[in-house]
């Protein structure tokens, strides 16, 4: 049984980015289809007045806790969550650790970079099989030809790219309609830094809870987001649990 930390009424899972790893393994090996998410700070906020989004985070089959400011408000709460496991990282390793046997489609992103993604990761592990890459959007209208292209791929994994919430709301309101697919997981920006587009925050800023203050350098256009996270998130779990 996973332990699962709930903020905001999300449950988060309590997990390290090792036992992670084993579980989406476990996943791929296993028939029957798995939607895992990476909730962040922002990705709560949108769920406390989106209720069907809220309703995808609560029947997912696993809910990476992908922020620090998760972990300093779990801990708010009298709970632990051992440590931020990130999209990303999380994408990277799971990818390297993948043979021929578990085909992987990539879709979204703008144009050029789920292509540009794939040849990172499989530069980084030549048994990488990728079944498939597609820019897309989750308009409804382009639903029949996605779906269509993932199911002609045969893929197992499929890392989604669309960003949160329209991600996670088209994985859950499609999921069923590719069968060969055993996890569908999505990734928000990841294709972006696989691919060089974007430029993570470096190591140490991550280690301790700043890469906000690096994107909002980065693209100050943010801003309205990074308030999301780092004022009205924590807010909204004091308020919910006060000292």
């Amino acid at each position: 049984m996973k332990n699962r930390v709930t903020l905001l009424g999300v449950p988060i899972d309590a997990i390290t980015a090792s036992e992670a790893l084993t579980m989406l393994m476990g996943f791929l090996q296993r028939t029957g289809q798995h939607h895992v998410m990476t909730p962040n700070n922002e990705m709560l906020v949108e769920a406390a007045k989106n209720h069907a989004f809220a309703e995808v985070l609560k029947k997912s089959a696993l809910n990476l806790p992908d922020s620090r400011g998760l972990q300093i408000m779990a801990r708010w709460t009298g709970h632990v969550i051992p440590e931020r496991v990130t999209g990303v990282d999380t994408v990277s390793a799971l990818c390297a650790s993948l043979d021929e046997s578990h085909p992987v489609f990539l879709l979204g992103a703008a144009p050029g970079v789920a292509e540009q993604a794939a040849k990172t990761l499989r530069s980084r592990n030549p048994h990488f099989t990728v079944a498939g890459t597609y820019a897309g959007s989750p308009r409804r209208e382009e639903a029949h030809d996605l779906i269509a292209r993932i199911n002609a791929s045969q893929a197992h994994l499929l890392l989604v790219a669309f960003g949160a919430p329209a991600q996670d709301l088209w994985i859950a309101e499609h999921l069923h309609r590719m069968p060969t697919v055993r996890v569908a997981m999505g990734v928000g920006g990841t294709f972006d830094f696989l691919a060089g587009v974007k430029k993570r925050a470096p190591v140490f800023l991550r280690k301790i809870g700043l890469e906000w203050a690096w994107r909002f350098a980065q693209e100050p256009s943010r801003w309205r987001r990074m308030w999301r996270a780092v004022v009205v998130f924590p807010w909204l779990v004091v308020r919910r649990n006060p000292a």
